[in-house]
């Protein structure tokens, strides 16, 4: 039983990841530098992408609120069933719940996916997410 159980979580981890991390893939933006945490969901969410959204709106609202203010920080919340976000979904080869935290500097993207980290702690370990999640932001923007 126990086995059967960790098989579960298992797959539910890696189908909920869509794609392997993509560490510093480049792209050009107008916008000033800043630190975008984009969480994409589609319509049915589980209990673990819920508490991605929570945990990540926590973080923000606790720690950055000033940044978000003054615009270092950007929050979106996207919805990947929503035709009109299509070009982004595919932009970041998104099919399912996910986390980035990118860095923009100079006109350029460093991409990082969190969502193997967040489908690992969010439910299980909260304030383990909120420090990895935290700590990411802090260090891109540096």
């Amino acid at each position: 039983m126990k086995h059967l159980f960790l098989i579960v979580i298992s797959l539910l981890l890696f189908s909920c990841s869509g794609k392997p991390k993509t560490e510093n893939k480049q792209a050009v933006s107008p916008q000033g530098d800043r630190v975008e945490v984009i969480y994409f969901h589609g319509k049915q969410r589980c209990v673990t992408c819920r508490a991605i959204e929570q945990l990540t709106n926590e973080v923000l609202e606790a720690t950055f609120r000033n940044q978000i203010d003054k615009g270092a920080v950007v929050y979106k919340v996207i919805d990947i069933s929503d035709p009109q976000n299509e070009a982004i979904t595919d932009k970041y080869e998104v099919t399912w719940s996910s986390l980035y935290i990118n860095g923009w500097k100079g006109g350029k993207e460093t991409v990082n996916n969190m969502t193997e980290f967040s489908f690992a702690n969010a439910k299980g370990s909260p304030d383990i997410f909120k420090e990895g999640i935290k700590n990411k932001i802090n260090e891109l923007l540096k």
